[in-house]
């Protein structure tokens, strides 16, 4: 399984990235401390985190590969992701999407930086 940012989105990410720290792919299923709550959601909705190199990962059991490094999940989610991703920045809206071989996946893929004072959340 991997995923491809494209340049843009990867420009958006990339000052978020240091070797102290590192990318998640989070399912919102209200599961875990990186998850919104789950009563919210009506439909599958994923949030990329950048969390410490050493936080808790309890639960993000798997890893997907991507070309801005490798992305930790929650193993289960998989069944909503497919082998070959690509994420989208649209310059307009400052939105990111994440799709996949049988489509869209998410089209306004979240985004939260855990270790920023206070977690910021640009992206919703």
């Amino acid at each position: 399984m991997n995923i491809h940012f494209d340049a843009a989105s990867a420009a958006k990410l990339t000052p978020h990235l240091t070797p102290t720290k590192q990318l998640l792919l989070t399912f919102e299923d209200g599961v875990g401390p990186y998850s919104q709550h789950a009563m919210i959601h009506m439909q599958v909705q994923f949030t990329l985190n950048v969390v410490a190199a050493d936080a808790d990962l309890t639960g993000y059991d798997q890893t997907v590969s991507s070309n801005l490094g490798d992305i930790r999940i929650k193993g289960y989610s998989s069944e909503d992701l497919d082998e070959h991703m690509a994420v989208h920045l649209n310059p307009t809206t400052n939105t990111m999407s994440l799709t996949g071989d049988g489509g869209e996946i998410d089209s306004n893929l979240g985004f939260i930086d855990f270790t920023a004072p206070g977690g910021i959340n640009p992206a919703r």
